[in-house]
């Protein structure tokens, strides 16, 4: 069992390896025998992905956890198991450097870089995948053949398909990731403290609480449009306000709070009135007066409150379901009103049900679509529908408000977030089958069109090239080509 309680599987055998060496056997045994395999990270897949009645290998990272340099790659390496907040701390006490990872603390790193890697510096240094030099993957060839192979981004590398395929093709597609190596471009020599982006040393935080029993539907409006807008319009690679990020969480009116958290870099010179002119940006026209709250505080701590201290993120005894969708521009009407709707049903009283608003753009927009498999380079903003319940009675109702909610909003565009001047599909990492079932897309767009667009034929060439015996699948995995 993972993060998602609705998820279980009762395999005949679980690894639970200490190194990379030991995976190929494992994967080997698998395959000879015909034993339907898995692999498990963090355990935070959003899907039945891992855990399924068809499983009957189950290959548990969590004890492969290493992170140190690797001379021979001049890079850092860090091993698939390793949660996230270890990986913070180990490069940041050891080096003083930092990956521009994901909030929450307990994801494992295996499936986070594959997936594209969303986090706190995403506008100041871009996504994870953007500094992963090489891969080291188990693969398994045409004649069954479980087999070890590093992929590196050097243009010269016969391999490197396989490495692109892993900066944001998701995790569970061609093969074990036993290793991940880091070393951002244009880093020069081979000393650690050199070869990944340092962190701000501190951060001016800013916490903004709006009360639900405050807030009009104008005001609603007002704040997301408000964010939508600024997002849009500072998107720029070398917009001088990178160096701020800003998240909405916005609950469900039965919990009462409407949140924004943000965060500029403190060495910034202008940085207490960047976050000044952002928050006085985000409260233009917005009638309701919300608790406002600032604190100056090192970047790690910052980094470890964040991801720590929000139970949803964290709590291992929920049943969930997910939903996503990148924006390129501003909400439409519509849009915005099928949001609302979503966080005001008055048949709902479900405190843990949140939509969060996340910023992209900035150093994420420097890098070109087909550079990395993760294409949403255009976007500014991503979209997380988050609903959690203890009692599996419950089931009906909670799935049915995120799928309810999230066709409304994109109800001008047969219920997904289609690729277009407004919308830019979903993020692999928060997967939903919902988009592969006629019911609930009934958009123009195929399952692979929103979360992989015109990448798509790429990762599935680099499947038939890496995994043609289609090992490594599950509800949203790359095909192989007809």
């Amino acid at each position: 069992m993972g993060l998602n309680t609705r998820w279980t599987a009762t395999p005949n055998a679980v690894y639970v390896p200490d190194n990379p060496a030991q995976i190929a056997p494992i994967v080997q045994s698998a395959v000879t025998s015909g034993s339907r395999l898995t692999v498990r990270s963090g355990g935070h897949c959003f899907e039945n992905f891992t855990y399924n009645a068809d499983v009957k290998t189950i290959i548990d990272l969590t004890n492969m956890k290493g992170i140190y340099y690797h001379s021979g790659l001049n890079a850092i390496a860090v091993e698939p198991g390793a949660i996230l907040l270890d990986v913070y701390k180990k490069l940041y006490r050891t080096w003083g450097v930092i990956l521009p990872g994901g909030v929450c603390y307990s994801v494992g790193i295996g499936g986070h870089v594959a997936g594209g890697g969303w986090g706190w510096l995403v506008r100041r240094n871009g996504l994870i995948i953007d500094h992963l030099y090489a891969v080291e993957v188990v693969v398994v060839d045409a004649y069954g053949k479980a087999k070890t192979i590093v992929a590196t981004r050097e243009k010269t590398d016969p391999n490197r398909e396989l490495w692109w395929a892993h900066t944001g093709g998701g995790g569970g597609n061609f093969g074990v990731v036993t290793r991940y190596f880091f070393r951002s471009p244009g880093a020069t020599g081979t000393d650690p403290r050199n070869l990944l982006p340092k962190p701000p040393q501190k951060v001016l935080s800013s916490f903004v609480a709006w009360n639900w029993a405050d807030l009009t539907q104008a005001d609603f409006n007002r704040i997301v449009q408000n964010y939508a807008n600024w997002h849009v319009a500072n998107s720029s690679p070398t917009s001088p306000t990178r160096n701020l990020v800003s998240l909405i969480q916005a609950f469900h009116k039965s919990n009462g709070q409407f949140l924004l958290l943000s965060a500029v870099d403190a060495s910034v010179s202008n940085a207490q009135s960047m976050l000044d002119d952002y928050l006085a940006a985000i409260r233009n026209g917005v009638v309701a007066t919300p608790f406002v709250a600032e604190v100056p505080q090192p970047w790690l701590q910052f980094a470890e409150q964040t991801g720590t201290t929000n139970a949803l993120l964290n709590d291992v005894t929920l049943r969930a379901k997910y939903k996503s969708a990148y924006m390129k521009s501003a909400f439409t009407p519509t849009q915005l009103n099928g949001l609302y709707n979503a966080l005001t049903r008055a048949d709902i009283n479900n405190p843990k049900i949140n939509l969060v608003i996340s910023p992209y753009g900035g150093a994420t927009a420097a890098v070109a679509p087909s550079d990395t498999a993760m294409p949403h380079r255009q976007a500014a903003l991503k979209l997380l529908w988050s609903v959690q319940w203890p009692d599996p009675a419950d089931d009906a109702l909670y799935i049915g408000w995120a799928r309810q909610s999230y066709q409304e909003t994109f109800s001008e565009t047969g219920g997904m977030p289609v690729p277009n001047d407004v919308t830019d599909g979903c993020y692999i990492n928060y997967a939903d089958v919902d988009t592969r079932d006629p019911v609930w897309n009934q958009s123009t767009a195929t399952w692979h069109d929103l979360y992989y667009k015109d990448n798509y034929p790429r990762l599935q060439a680099v499947k038939k090239a890496y995994d043609p015996r289609n090992i490594f699948r599950h509800g949203l995995s790359i095909e192989l080509p007809s």
